[in-house]
């Protein structure tokens, strides 16, 4: 027994004791029995720290270093300008209408539009010209229809008149009867309804009604035998007389 105690006892090969392995008298814990604990951080701080939100960021309502600034009202309404510019040419009035909507105020809106004129990015006149050209060739519009849509967009009344100076009598009389033609190749029915729809086609895109019955009345002369002799019997001075009477 005393060659067993000797060998488990504490000898030179023994194990280093635990701390507080064979202290009957065990040491407090940190904290364990101190009947005043101290303060977590924050809890006895009369001055809270700023609130954290979610994912440690501060509280939105304070301005953080990051923050922009409010941007300048006439760089807002530049870009504005330039996004619409991209899709078409638009006029002065158009853009202005565009900037009111978007709650640019009229002083600021003014300013760019002015210098937008000054450097020729826009450029009403050149506008009318060029709205002149594509909508009578392409739709076969005519001059009382290109002024209406001219005005509509805010053209000036004389910048518009010198635009559509370009599209003379003559060439609007054949731009009439190509429509007429075109249609004739399709068209069904007598000949005095075929008549009533292509004047009415033509009327609609802005042609007055001595051209629009010449064009139509000669269109049918060249048709046929049938068509020729209707056209024969319309007197185009006098209906064009009795339309304008009535419009």
């Amino acid at each position: 027994m005393a060659g067993r105690r000797a060998r488990t006892g504490r000898g030179w090969d023994a194990a280093p004791p635990r701390a507080g392995a064979d202290d009957t008298t065990p040491g407090p814990r940190p904290g364990a029995d101190d009947t005043t604990p101290g303060p977590r951080p924050g809890a006895d701080d009369t001055t809270p720290g700023p609130r954290r939100g979610r994912r440690g960021r501060s509280d939105p309502a304070a301005p953080t270093s990051g923050e922009s600034t409010p941007r300048d009202e006439s760089e807002v309404a530049r870009e504005i300008c330039l996004r619409q510019l991209a899709l078409r040419p638009r006029t002065r009035a158009e853009l202005a209408g565009v900037l009111a909507k978007k709650g640019i105020s009229a002083e600021v809106s003014a300013g760019v539009l002015d210098r937008y004129d000054e450097v020729g990015i826009i450029d009403d006149a050149a506008f009318a010209r060029a709205w002149v050209s594509s909508r009578h060739n392409g739709r076969g519009l005519a001059r009382r229809a290109l002024a209406n849509e001219l005005r509509q967009r805010g053209v000036d009344g004389e910048v518009a008149s010198e635009a559509l100076d370009e599209l003379d009598e003559e060439t609007e009389a054949q731009t009439a009867r190509a429509l007429v033609d075109r249609k004739l190749r399709t068209a069904r029915g007598e000949p005095d309804a075929v008549f009533r729809r292509l004047v009415g086609m033509l009327a609609r895109k802005g042609y007055p009604p001595g051209v629009a019955i010449r064009a139509v009345k000669d269109a049918l002369a060249a048709q046929s035998a049938e068509a020729a002799e209707f056209a024969e019997q319309i007197d185009a001075d006098a209906l064009a007389d009795a339309e304008g009477e009535r419009g």
